[in-house]
Parts: structure tokens; C-alpha cells; sequence
């Protein structure tokens, strides 16, 4: 046996604890960090909230084993929606963190523990015998915040027979669904959204109306063909009008897709709206922002926990081995403590020093928020002003929101790729995206434009661009493809 011997050389990168805070605080919004340095506080007694109107001084040194290691730190939900529901395209599964222009609306969810209770309370109402309404109650239980029974029958009745002890047949439990479907709000207890649809159809006031006769035809019948948009198909099939179809499409469009949202889901949420993390201001022909942190408390280190470091340095010689572990658990908590206050402060220079470098770069775009102006800009360009790491510029841009003079929007909004024209100009990919809209925008729907001819028009405009590349800003513009455009 030999023992061979080798010497490698290994670079390696550890960041220090406040690098790592540093980290995870940019990546939070302005209102997730308030949240954070709640959780800071309640794992670490010897931070707590600031209340006097000026800032302690940094003068008066705690413990000089912490002030060390201090100095060594650096730096849609609409039936259209459900129906175009073709394979995800391979670039929406693919890292891109500058090109991503989707706009993320807040939707304010209401106080939503009623949606269940709104369906027992009809239970009652039922004329069912002990049994089903112990059934009943199972179904309600299994039915999702959208309004549907994700479940099978047979997993459902051997679900009952244990949890309730009793015997039941699946028939049982099929007729007790019926029953449930009927219930308020239209379409719940759905196994999927053909039947959601059906249920609605079928429980219309007005069910003996043309339009809601061949409407639920064509749900029942062709919901395939529906959803695909193939038209021509539905009205040989069914033999109707081109104008039923137009009115039946129209009575389907107008159904909810999800029945238990009317009742704000099956779970409480509290509402959510967005909170911008900076707040831009155009006066006197000056352009300013500053950072919304009105609700974030100012932090310091307990005088308490600091003046027992004191005298336990003043004491050292005459400490039980008990004071001495005291000592050591309350310097570590105070050195976590001033690790998760730096960080907190170089977070905020952070954010500052980006978003003043985005504010020069589109200064041109933030005065009236005109589209055209905005230039081309990669992470690249700001980690090049800044001086920092494009992974921090990521950090930074991510989950953050900007108020304008003119609207709120994502920060990574203002990122794009950039391209060239036929004069060899510079332009953003957002500027071709808005010709790809106003395009589509103005297209005759019964004639939808084609990929391949918004490849022309954007030739005729001076744009040389790939097919693909047409597709896939159309599918980032939320566009779906001609053929589920179109419209009778």
C-alpha cells in the first residue's frame, strides 16, 4: 500500500456575520423589514427600540473585544385566463433578472374566515339526515379557498369511513356532492373548471335563455374547442350562428372562474398592498427621492446588558464560573445585536447609493414618465456607477417598489436589454414592446396578427428581430398567441 501525498492551494470566501445580514436584509421590502427586526428583537434581549429624539452616541465604546470585531466588518384571474392554458415557454423558466417587465399588482384581500361558514350554515338548511350531514360537512372540508373539490370520491369516502367511523359508499358521498354543488356560491364544490362553469350555467336564473342554452352546449360539449379558440369547429359542431356563439362566448366570459373568491378565499388574510420602498419627488426642476422607512423603529443597545459589561470588566478577577458564562452569553448577544444594527444602516446606504445611480441614469424617464425615454439598462450599468457587485444590484432591485409622480411600480421595471436599430442606435427592448402592443392593441381581432407578421412590422420600423424573440416579448407582455385572439 502507498501513500501518496499532495499540497493544493484553495481560495476560498467566508463572509463575516454582517456580510451574511447585510445579505438577507436586501432582499427584503420596506414592508417586510419591520417584520424582521421584530423577529431580531424577540430572539435578542438586548436590542430594543430607540425612543429618545437623538441617536446615542457611538463615542462611548461597550466592550473593546466587540468595537474590535465591529471595525474588521465591511460594507389574472378571469375565464379568458383559465382557458389559454398553453405549455410555459423555456425562457419563463430561465434566470433573467433584468428583462423580467411584468407588472405585479397588490389586490387587497378581505377578511376572508366567512367562505366556510357561509357554506355550513347552508347545511343546515338542507333537509339531510344525520349521516349526510356529517358527509356534507367532510365534502365542505375538503374544498379549496377557489371554490373546488381537488379530491376523488374514493378518497373522500375512505377518508369518512375512518375519520368518522361509519360506513359509506361512494354513491353516498357522490349524491351528498350533488347536493353541496347547489349550494351558494354558484360553482363550488367543482372538480374542475369545466364542471365550475357547467354548475353556474345550469343554476341560472335565466336558464332558458338562448344564450345560456347554447352556452352551456358548448361548455358541455366543446370545451376543448373552447378553449382553444377554435370557433369554426364549435359552430359546425353545434349547428349555430356565428352571433350565437358571439353571445353564448359572451354569458361564459362573465362566469367566475374562482366561486370561493366572492367570499375572500377559505383562509383569513389580511389585506396587502403595496408599500414603495423609495418615494421620488420632481420640484423646482429637481429631482429628489428618499427611502420609505417612516414605520422602521430606531434600534440601540440596551443600556442595561451594557452597563453589566462594564462592571463585569471592571470585576474580572472576582467572577464564579456561572458570571463569567453570564458574561460571555450577554458579549455574544450584544456583538449580534450591533452586527444586526450596522447591517441595518448599510442597508440603507445601500439602497440609497443604487437608487441614486438608477435616478441619474433614467433621470430623463422619472420627470414625466414618458416610456421612450427610458434607456436601455442592465444591472451591469448600475453595478458599474456604484461600485458594487451586480449580485447586490439584484438583491437590491428585487421585491422593491418605486412611487413616482405618475404611479408606483416594481424598481425592475426600469431594467431592459438593449438593441440596435437599422442606424445603429441603442434602443430599449421595452420600446419594441410598446410597438408590439399598440400593434395588437390595433389589430382586427377576427383577423389576428401572426408572429410572423410582427416580425415585418417591426422590419418596416427599423427593428431586425427574430421570431422567437417577437414571441417571447409578447409572451412577457402577457399576449397570448394569435390563434387565442381571435374573436368571432
Amino acid at each position: 500500500m502507498s501513500i501518496n501525498q499532495s499540497l493544493q492551494l484553495k481560495l476560498q470566501q467566508k463572509l463575516s456575520p454582517m456580510q451574511i445580514q447585510l445579505i438577507k436584509l436586501l432582499e427584503i421590502p420596506s414592508m417586510g423589514l419591520e417584520q424582521r427586526i421584530k423577529e431580531e428583537m424577540e430572539v435578542n434581549p438586548v436590542l430594543e427600540i430607540d425612543d429618545s429624539i437623538n441617536k446615542p452616541s457611538d463615542e462611548d465604546p461597550i466592550d473593546p473585544q466587540i468595537n474590535a470585531a465591529k471595525d474588521e466588518q465591511p460594507q389574472d384571474e378571469t375565464i379568458e385566463g383559465y382557458l389559454l392554458n398553453e405549455d410555459i415557454p423555456a425562457y419563463k423558466l430561465q434566470a433573467n433578472n433584468y428583462s423580467d417587465d411584468d407588472k405585479r399588482e397588490s389586490v387587497p384581500y378581505s377578511e376572508a374566515a366567512s367562505f366556510y361558514e357561509h357554506l355550513e350554515e347552508q347545511v343546515g338548511l338542507q333537509d339531510f339526515s344525520e349521516k349526510e350531514r356529517q358527509i356534507a360537512l367532510y365534502v365542505i372540508g375538503n374544498i379549496d379557498e377557489d371554490g373546488y373539490l381537488r379530491r376523488s370520491i374514493e378518497n373522500i369516502t375512505d377518508d369518512v369511513s375512518f375519520a368518522l367511523n361509519i360506513e359509506v359508499t361512494d354513491a353516498e358521498v357522490e349524491n351528498v356532492l350533488k347536493h353541496v354543488q347547489q349550494m351558494d356560491p354558484p360553482g363550488v364544490g367543482a372538480r374542475d373548471l369545466r364542471e365550475c362553469l357547467l354548475l353556474q350555467l345550469l343554476h341560472a336564473r335565466n336558464h332558458d335563455d338562448e344564450s345560456i342554452v347554447v352556452a352551456t352546449a358548448v361548455i358541455r360539449d366543446c370545451f376543448d374547442e373552447f378553449s382553444k379558440h377554435h370557433y369554426d369547429k364549435i359552430i359546425k359542431k353545434l349547428r349555430i350562428s356565428d352571433e350565437d356563439l358571439r353571445d353564448a362566448t359572451e354569458e361564459i366570459l362573465h362566469l367566475n372562474p374562482k366561486p370561493g373568491s366572492a367570499y375572500g378565499g377559505g383562509t383569513a388574510r389580511q389585506a396587502q398592498h403595496v408599500i414603495p420602498d423609495f418615494i421620488i419627488d420632481y420640484e423646482g426642476e429637481q429631482l429628489s427621492f428618499h427611502l420609505n422607512n417612516r414605520n422602521e423603529p430606531e434600534l440601540r443597545i440596551s443600556q442595561t446588558y451594557a452597563d453589566m459589561l462594564r462592571e463585569a470588566a471592571i470585576n474580572r478577577g472576582n467572577q464564579s464560573k456561572e458570571q463569567r458564562d453570564a458574561v460571555t452569553y450577554v458579549r455574544e448577544k450584544v456583538k449580534s445585536a450591533q452586527w444586526f444594527i450596522d447591517a441595518i444602516k448599510q442597508r440603507h446606504n445601500t439602497l440609497t447609493l443604487v437608487m441614486q445611480a438608477i435616478l441619474d441614469y433614467q433621470g430623463e424617464y422619472f420627470i414625466d414618465g414618458d416610456e421612450q425615454k427610458l434607456k436601455p439598462m442592465i444591472l451591469k450599468d448600475i453595478a458599474d456607477k456604484t461600485g458594487l457587485d451586480v449580485s447586490t444590484i439584484s438583491r437590491v432591485s428585487n421585491s422593491k417598489y418605486v412611487q413616482t409622480p405618475f404611479g408606483i411600480y416594481p424598481l425592475k421595471y426600469f431594467f431592459s436589454e438593449k438593441l440596435q436599430n437599422a442606424d445603429g442606435d441603442d434602443v430599449s427592448t421595452r420600446e419594441v414592446k410598446m410597438i408590439l402592443k399598440d400593434a395588437i392593441d390595433a389589430e382586427d381581432k377576427k383577423h389576428p396578427l401572426t408572429d410572423e407578421r410582427l416580425v415585418e412590422i417591426l422590419t418596416e420600423k427599423s427593428y431586425q428581430i427574430a421570431r422567437r424573440t417577437v414571441a417571447k416579448y409578447r409572451e412577457q407582455l402577457g399576449i397570448p398567441v394569435a390563434r387565442l385572439r381571435k374573436q368571432i
